[in-house]
């Protein structure tokens, strides 16, 4: 094997972190991350030349790294962002997805798309503003969406003289939100992101900070725990029958596992029927496998044959979903077309497609204050809250804190087949 292949192999078997950052409107989301990829070496030299170039054209003093990231004309021009914006960038240890969200309260729907895969949500607080209305809010979707890890990031702290104290006040008064909120894991860095301290190289200029630097916190926090391995879940996606004289026989089940470890022999369920069956074999591409885990792509034989199709689900003898028609779930709508009361709309969880009418609208919740709204079911853009839903065939389903993946489903128009609405299982 030639040494590129060898680097090649083992870059693509690099783990994966996704993280979105969140703030309010001039926190400095993306010159966080545009410090982040100068900084750790992942700009190529006429990237750099053309964000130079763009930053003297706007008269400003020094480069603006924020330009790496905004690029959309009117995100440029306002100096915010507006769509989500994803960047790529490896370092020795990991490999990154950034989702760089908006931090304008009528850009919800893109911070809950943008986050909604992410394994660890940085949430920018300015130092000279401390907790604001707008933390609540990113902090509350971050809640929502089950995102396992937040780092806050005291950022701006080159404009209070890297004080201990501006710092210390803030970490109190987030503590507070956060055990409202039941975040689990929550890390505090003092940063500045125009002058990079902190972020991938050490401050010089606030020493009596002795914890790690942000991409040192990417690089090394523990995410292989956050995905389901105890409850066996394989929603089937495709029926592989190749019908050809060497697989004559052969009926593999595949597609992507969403929890739990499987191996040759175990014992399964077939749901919503409820056959039951052992693994005969597990094949990844042209290769057989003695055990599979999430995310890996498979495609499973068994030892019966058994009628399954698309958007049933294989399960494990233990820790069984529920299954049902009535559906019910924390929502964000995500269309400008409010919903409509008793309205018809398609639903695709995991593989699994069918249609619903909304039952009712249990509660809204005011993303400023956290207070519930009740007895409101008109349900607009960005609006957050929980409704319950009847489908017209039963669905395999997880609580979406048990398992992010059988524990989501969006609503499409079928009219305009656009997606009105991301839901969380409860």
């Amino acid at each position: 094997m030639s040494e590129f292949q060898e680097k090649q192999d083992g870059y693509l078997n690099m783990e994966l972190l996704r993280f979105t950052t969140a703030g309010s409107v001039d926190d400095g989301k993306s010159t966080l991350i545009g410090r982040l990829l100068y900084d750790s070496k992942a700009i190529f030299e006429d990237q750099m030349e053309a964000i130079e170039l763009a930053s003297l054209n706007k008269g400003e003093e020094q480069v603006n790294l924020a330009l790496l990231t905004d690029g959309l004309r009117a995100e440029r021009e306002q100096g915010i962002t507006i769509d989500v914006a994803y960047r790529y960038f490896a370092t020795p240890k990991r490999k990154f997805i950034i989702a760089d969200t908006p931090g304008h309260v009528q850009y919800t729907r893109n911070m809950v798309t943008g986050a909604s895969t992410a394994n660890v949500a940085i949430i920018l607080i300015d130092a000279r503003n401390g907790v604001v209305e707008q933390t609540l809010r990113h902090s509350f979707i971050a809640s929502l969406l089950q995102i396992p890890h937040v780092i806050i990031c005291v950022n701006k702290m080159d404009l209070v003289d890297y004080k201990e104290e501006v710092f210390e006040e803030i970490r109190m008064d987030y503590q507070g939100v956060s055990d409202k909120l039941n975040v689990k894991d929550t890390r505090f860095v003092p940063i500045s992101a125009l002058k990079g301290d902190n972020v991938v190289d050490r401050s010089v200029n606030m020493k009596w900070y002795d914890g790690p630097t942000l991409l040192y916190l990417l690089e090394h926090i523990h995410i292989t725990n956050d995905r389901n391995y105890d409850d066996t879940r394989i929603p089937v996606q495709y029926v592989i029958r190749p019908q050809s004289a060497e697989f004559h026989d052969f009926r593999g089940y595949a597609g992507r596992m969403a929890g739990g470890v499987i191996k040759k022999g175990d014992e399964i369920y077939v749901l919503p029927s409820g056959l039951t069956s052992k693994i005969a074999s597990i094949e990844s591409m042209s290769e057989k496998l003695e055990r599979a885990h999430p995310p890996q792509s498979i495609a499973v034989t068994l030892e019966d044959d058994i009628d399954i199709s698309r958007g049933d689900m294989i399960v494990g003898t233990s820790n069984q979903p529920q299954v049902g028609q009535d559906i019910t779930f924390m929502f964000c709508w995500l269309n400008e077309k409010p919903l409509v009361p008793n309205g018809k709309y398609s639903v695709k969880h995991t593989t699994k497609d069918v249609r619903c009418v909304v039952k009712s609208i249990d509660y809204k919740i005011n993303i400023n204050t956290l207070d519930q709204i009740n007895d409101d079911e008109n349900v607009g853009l960005n609006e957050i809250g929980k409704m319950t839903i009847r489908t017209t065939q039963p669905l395999v389903y997880d609580s979406y804190k048990k398992n992010r993946i059988t524990g989501s489903l969006i609503l499409i128009d079928e009219g305009t087949n656009e997606t009105v609405c991301a839901g969380m299982i409860i």
